[in-house]
């Protein structure tokens, strides 16, 4: 079975489930899914022993939870950023998610035995922003968010990001790795758009709403069909004693930062 890169439908609850750490996915360390909500329709989350994100990939969602409430929304996900918010909450936090017409959200949990402030991210609060424009000629432009890291959430388990590449561009390119377990989920604006990742030496194509693992050091440099956007969220679990830390490419790939 193919542990590094899933196709999956949707549920007749509305989820689609990524990968979770009890499944064949479980190289990822953390629980990764997609909730799909009607107008109206309601989501509740309590997980004693996880922190728990919810970015919200277009819709319009109240988020809830201690108290607290704060509306989102997002008419796409091809925004390049320009409406990203989500809920970061630590263990033993009850969270309802409400959505005021159609939407979808991106669920992460893993296990964190550290109690923090639950916090909501809207557009405002997120200033790491960076693009890549200048390596190899522009054919690496692309936008990446951070939402949160380790630097931002020392206490938190997880990174969590979008990016947004152009169409005809790589993106984690050039080539880097890192121990730490990734996991990507991707949009393509047209259902027959598509991709390709590279997992290590082997070889995917990405469709609308498809995913991939990446683990145990694989580099993964991937690339858009000429004529799409794609959007892609991307979450890190850090390794106990060992937190990712944005680093340099591959050294075989490092003279490409010069070749503009």
């Amino acid at each position: 079975m193919n542990r590094e890169f899933g196709y999956p439908a949707y549920g007749p609850d509305g989820v689609q489930s990524l990968t979770a750490v009890d499944g064949p996915f479980a190289d990822a360390l953390m629980d990764t899914s997609v909730i799909r909500l009607e107008a109206g329709g309601e989501k509740r989350f309590l997980l004693p022993c996880q922190e728990c994100a919810f970015l919200l990939i277009e819709g319009e969602v109240t988020f809830c939870w201690n108290g607290e409430t704060v509306s989102g929304s997002r008419e796409s996900c091809f925004d390049g950023g320009a409406d990203v918010c989500a809920l970061h909450v630590p263990r033993n936090t009850a969270v309802t998610l409400r959505a005021a017409c159609p939407s979808e959200v991106f669920v992460v949990s893993t296990e964190n035995k550290r109690d923090f402030p639950a916090r909501f991210y809207a557009a405002e609060d997120i200033r790491n922003v960076t693009s890549c424009a200048e390596i190899c000629g522009g054919t690496c432009e692309r936008t990446v968010t951070t939402v949160f890291d380790d630097e931002t959430a020392p206490y938190s388990n997880l990174v969590l990001g979008e990016t947004y590449p152009l169409p005809g561009k790589w993106c984690g390119y050039p080539p880097h790795e890192h121990p730490q377990p990734e996991v990507y989920y991707y949009r393509v604006d047209r259902p027959e758009g598509f991709g390709f990742c590279c997992v290590g030496d082997h070889v995917y194509k990405i469709k609308d709403r498809s995913f991939s693992l990446l683990a145990h050091g694989a580099m993964h440099p991937q690339v858009t069909a000429p004529g799409y956007h794609m959007y892609i969220i991307w979450v890190i679990r850090h390794l106990p004693g060992n937190p990712w830390h944005r680093g340099p490419n591959l050294p075989q790939y490092q003279w490409l930062e010069k070749r503009l």
